[in-house]
């Protein structure tokens, strides 16, 4: 007697696997949790307007500076992310942000630093309104995006993951590596080696010199 056909096995396709959340919408990584992202942005800003009032008359540029380059300077992490163990991943990738990578993705958020630079009172009048409409959109868009990005992390192609989840990961090399130069000596050595090789055989020929 033949065994009843298993309906599911017949009719699921081949090649066919589960797909996460986030590798549909084009990550690896789950959505990180937002509470540590808050306190983590709380800790660099707080960073940032230490830097402003230490800074005197350069104090707003080094403040802007720091908000622009923050997520690059410790592998993927700020000083607040640090802290809170949360870490900005280069989706392409799959790497630690760059510099550029973090520029790009606090651009909207040093917009904000940028336009309250302005002369007074239109400074502080631009600085408040850039506040609600900017950091409004960006925390809309990090409260319901299933990955948590930012405008910031769209024009950046980068996500703020948990720093667990990419511990001891494999990353891909985002630079091309020199090859180191053998020095001369070295081929030198390894000349000799193969003319003699070339000699003891029994057709081997003597090796020209050079």
């Amino acid at each position: 007697m033949n065994a009843p056909a298993r309906p599911h096995a017949a009719t699921r396709p081949k090649g066919l696997r589960v797909v996460h959340e986030g590798e549909q919408n084009g990550s690896p990584y789950p959505k990180a949790s937002l509470w540590m992202r808050l306190g983590a942005r709380l800790v660099d800003v707080s960073v940032a307007w230490g830097l402003y009032v230490l800074g005197g008359a350069a104090g707003g540029v080094v403040a802007l500076l720091f908000l622009l380059l923050a997520d690059g300077m410790l592998q993927g992490q700020s000083v607040g992310k640090r802290i809170f163990g949360v870490k900005v991943m280069h989706l392409p990738t799959r790497s630690a942000a760059r510099h550029r990578d973090s520029t790009l993705r606090n651009a909207p958020l040093a917009l904000i630093v940028l336009l309250g630079m302005m002369p007074e009172p239109l400074g502080r009048v631009a600085f408040f309104a850039a506040l609600v409409v900017i950091g409004g959109v960006e925390t809309l868009r990090l409260v319901r995006d299933p990955l948590g990005w930012r405008l910031g992390d769209t024009w950046a192609q980068t996500q703020v993951v948990d720093g667990k989840v990419v511990a001891g990961a494999t990353t891909a090399v985002r630079s091309p590596v020199t090859p180191a130069r053998v020095p001369g000596r070295f081929l030198s050595a390894a000349r000799v080696r193969r003319c003699r090789s070339f000699t003891q055989s029994p057709r081997g020929k003597p090796c020209a010199s050079r």
